[in-house]
This record gives structure tokens, sequence and C-alpha cells, in this order.
């Protein structure tokens, strides 16, 4: 049997080893895929520090793009929007492989499904080892909404397709049409300068997004910010943006619950607030039940998303990538046989995703 590369995470913190897993003969449904490049999302890093829980031990990574090895005797050879997929096609899937058929799948939440497999997220098992974007391939399994990317694509545009653009999609479709609406989008991460780019593209009036970092509110800017603020500064720019009247939707990203309570007194009558950031343990906090009454609020969690924003996620960066600057926003591209450095480097304030390739050759 055949073997792959693959990062291990055990469950200590700071830790992570490299490890041969034995590469799969997909079968049944299953596809095997040859891992092009991964991109370290924020909650791969909160996981390494030990801010958040996973079943352990488990091999990482979830923002993904694959190339396709084979197919197992009953694959499904169509992707999502009904083209065929071929051996050799470069392939981005949904984090979340679904049943179809339990309640919540049922109800329209296969992310949610109570049979769920995580991509990034599943515990060693025997025959299903290469589950995450941290190895040399990953196997498919049966329920996976598997889209064919463009060949026009960069991988380091395409990479963040899967978790940060796709629940980005699902977050905005949350707060409702934006054109020409008012918005305010808390963190400049991956997910908020996302929110920014696409917010613009569906024609919203004013965009302002708050950071604490300066170079990270500079580049909201740059990817479709009308305005920006820093924590300190933000009654100020809110008071410029809309007054009195507030914004018709706050999109919480940076999962503080400073930002929460800043945010949701500045939304206008009959707004929303959607909750995106708060993935790992953090303070409760209290509402005033009164007022989300009476200011006809709207509070909507968004946690994974659906195969459409997948779909959506895809046809907005095939559309904006060579006007808007997604692929420089991988600041390094590390090889797996250096993940220790990997993890490091996305320490740094500047660096909103870090890339991770296996075998010698860089993505472009």
């Amino acid at each position: 049997m055949t073997s792959s590369l693959a990062a291990v995470f055990e469950g200590s913190a700071g830790q992570i080893e490299l490890r041969r897993l034995p590469t799969p003969k997909p079968r049944g449904a299953e596809i095997l895929v040859r891992v092009l490049a991964c991109t370290l999302c924020g909650s791969d890093v909160h996981t390494i520090a030990g801010r958040r829980s996973v079943a352990v031990p488990t091999v990482l990574g979830h923002e993904i793009i694959g190339e396709i090895v084979d197919f197992g005797e009953t694959a499904n050879t169509s992707d999502l929007t009904g083209r065929e997929i071929c051996p050799g096609d470069r392939v981005t899937w949904a984090i979340v492989a679904s049943c179809g058929a339990c309640f919540l799948c049922r109800r329209g939440s296969p992310q949610k499904c109570l049979h769920a497999v995580k991509y990034g997220h599943e515990p060693l098992r025997p025959g299903r080892e290469l589950l995450g974007g941290l190895a040399d391939h990953c196997l498919l399994v049966p329920g996976t909404s598997i889209l064919r990317l463009p060949d026009d694509l960069p991988l380091a545009a395409a990479c963040p397709s899967s978790c940060a653009t796709a629940t980005i999609a699902a977050a905005l479709e949350a707060a409702g049409g934006l054109h020409d609406r008012n918005i305010c989008i808390f963190g400049a991460g991956m997910l908020g300068i996302t929110a920014c780019a696409m917010a613009r593209a569906l024609g919203a009036a004013e965009i302002v997004c708050v950071d604490p970092i300066s170079a990270r509110r500079d580049r909201a800017l740059l990817f479709g910010a009308s305005r920006v603020a820093s924590p300190n500064d933000f009654a100020a720019v809110a008071d410029g943006t809309v007054s009195t009247l507030g914004f018709d939707a706050v999109l919480e990203l940076s999962g503080n619950p400073a930002a929460f309570h800043a945010g949701w007194p500045r939304i206008r009558l009959g707004g929303t607030l959607v909750l995106v950031g708060s993935v790992f343990p953090g303070e409760p906090i209290s509402l005033p039940l009164e007022e989300i009454v009476r200011r006809h609020l709207t509070i909507r969690g968004i946690h994974n998303y659906a195969p459409r924003h997948l779909l959506t996620a895809v046809a907005f960066l095939s559309s904006h990538h060579r006007q808007i600057p997604f692929a420089s926003l991988v600041t390094h591209w590390i090889p797996l046989t250096s993940i220790s450095s990997a993890f490091a480097e996305c320490g740094q304030h500047d660096a909103i995703r870090v890339g991770v390739y296996p075998g010698d050759v860089q993505p472009k």
C-alpha cells in the first residue's frame, strides 16, 4: 500500500508532527484527490494554539484545492453545476459532506447534517485517515459537494473559497439585500475583507470596516470598504456615516465580545445583526430583550454554509480576482515538510493567509 505524508495534530497545543498515513483506494462513491494547496484558516490556528477543541488525532486543513486522482466504482462524476469531472481536474469542495436524508438535511441545513463528515476536523479512522488538507492526498466521501475550478483562477485566490468566501456568501445572504444599503463589518481579517469586497460587488452604499490594526484597515479600503475605523474612533465614524439612523446590517466577524457590544446598538430599526466570528468559547453577553422587540431586530448566527454558497463564492472569485488582489492575501507559501513554520507565520499581524503545499512545486 502506498502512503501519503500528513501533518497530524495529536491535541497538544503548539505541536504538530509529520507522519506517513496509508493512501486509500477510493471505494463506492469515494473520490481521491491529490492536494495541490491548502491555506490555514483562523480556526486551524485556534486549534493548534489550544483555544479550540477538535477530535484527535486529526489532519487539519479545510481550505483545500485538489486534483482528482481516482474515482470509486459508484462515484458521481459531475460537480455541483452538472459539469463532468475527470482525473486531472482541479476542484474544491464544501467543508461539510452531508447525508441528504437526516432531519437537518431535510430542513435545508446540510451544513449541520446529523451524520456530517467535516474536512479538517475528523479523527483518524482506518481507511479514512486522510480527510484534511495538510497532507499529500485527501479522500472525498459520499455526500461531498464538489466544484470544478476555472482554469484561470489562481490557487492562492481559490483556496479560501471553500471556507472564508463561502461563509461570507452565507453571511451576506442572511443580512438581506445589500444594494444601496449601509453595512458595518467588525474584523478585517480574511472574512472581513472578503465581506467588504462582496458587499461592494452587491452594490452596498456605505461599508464601514472596524479593526484595531491599521494595516488591516488600509487593506479593507483596498478591498471595497468606503470607511474604516479603529475600535476607539468607531463611534465618531458611525455617527458620520449613518447619524442616528443606524446601519442596515452589522456583521460581527472578529469573535470579540467587545465588537458585539459596540455594533449591535448601531443597527437601524428593522435591521439585522449577523454573527460569524465567535467559533471558540468567549465571555457570555447579555441583551435587553425589550430593545430587540421594539427595534424589530433580526439576529442570525452563521456557521459553515450550504452548497449554494460555495457556488456563489467561486463565481465571485472567478469574476473579480483580476480586479481585486485576492491572491496577494496568501503572504507566504510553505511546504508541508515545514508545517510548524507555517503555523508560526500565522501569528504575524500581516499574515491574512499562509499557504501550505505538498511536494516540491510552490503554487502560483
